[in-house]
């Protein structure tokens, strides 16, 4: 427990360093839901670099995942069907959202993008209501 807190700085930290070199070095911003959409567009000459960052994101989960002890079961569902609903509802968000978390919260907003502030909030609020109505209906602890 004591090593939570560093453990989220340094994941802080590494995220931070990652998307401001990810604009100074490419003048793009680390958008997942872009990236992945800019990769299913075939722009030419545009995908190499988006399929090099999802390799790596990819590839550095693998990694945790092989490097550490496993991750203690939380009672949760693993059926496949809530995941791929839940995988279509946030892609329907990030559509609607016109970016995702990373974009907004990580990217919009450390360049104070009112639309990136406004979208953060609403994706807490969001959160935060539907472990409220989870809670009251029993479905989390």
């Amino acid at each position: 427990m004591q090593q939570d807190w560093i453990n989220a700085l340094w994941g802080g930290s590494l995220i931070g360093i990652s998307v401001s070199l990810m604009l100074l070095l490419n003048g793009r911003v680390t958008g997942i839901s872009g990236i992945i959409s800019g990769m299913l567009s075939h722009k030419k000459g545009d995908t190499s670099w988006r399929l090099s960052f999802v390799a790596g994101l990819l590839g550095g989960g693998l990694a945790f995942r092989i490097l550490n002890p496993p991750i203690p079961h939380n009672g949760w569902s693993t059926e496949i069907w809530p995941l791929i609903i839940g995988g279509l509802l946030v892609g329907f968000g990030t559509l609607l959202g016109s970016g995702c978390t990373s974009g907004h919260g990580v990217c919009g907003i450390s360049r104070l993008s009112p639309r990136s502030m406004t979208a953060t909030l609403v994706f807490i609020l969001t959160g935060v209501f539907a472990v409220f109505i989870f809670k009251k209906l029993g479905v989390l602890n």
